[in-house]
């Protein structure tokens, strides 16, 4: 099945938003990103340093799982720049959403670090980032693509994940 939803994720500073606005300017499709829907009590935590809990992040991700349900039955197509770090967080995403594809943005903790200290106007703050990493459960079913890459090689990447899906999807109903 050819994605009609995309979720970007990986850890602060991964590129999530860049890349995310990137593809969706591409295909014409919306663009979200999970920031804005996070309450201002998370927001302020993490603004203070403080890592949020499963439970500060429970009703943000049911939030994110009615935006890509509602996306999916309007025939809206999107792309979710999103952390999404722990396999249980994109359960909730995926929850009977069909057609969404994750991509994973994987990059070292020093490059990251780097990018994040070069930023002045975002709430997460550069110490966030290992409690970012060793919350981190890499995906494995998952398109992962490494953000050491140029934004035209990354998107080119994802673009041709898209263009193989269809192809597979086709030869399947063919035969």
């Amino acid at each position: 099945m050819k994605p009609r939803f995309f979720i970007l994720m990986g850890v602060a500073g991964s590129g999530k938003t860049t890349v995310g606005q990137a593809l969706a300017e591409k295909l014409g499709w919306d663009f979200f990103d999970a920031d804005d829907f996070h309450p201002p009590a998370n927001i302020a935590k993490m603004a203070s340093g403080i890592p949020l809990t499963d439970e500060d992040r429970a009703p943000w991700l049911d939030s994110l799982h009615r935006l890509i349900a509602s996306a999916l039955k309007t025939n809206r197509p999107g792309v979710l720049a999103c952390s999404a770090l722990k396999e249980r967080y994109r359960q909730r995403l995926l929850e009977g959403n069909q057609g969404v594809q994750i991509v994973y943005l994987k990059g070292s903790y020093d490059l990251i670090l780097q990018r994040m200290k070069k930023r002045t106007d975002h709430y997460m703050q550069p110490e966030m980032l290992k409690s970012q990493f060793e919350a981190l459960e890499e995906p494995t079913a998952a398109l992962t693509v490494d953000i050491t890459l140029p934004l035209p090689t990354i998107l080119g990447q994802i673009m041709a994940n898209i263009a193989q899906d269809e192809i597979h999807h086709s030869c399947q109903r063919s035969e």
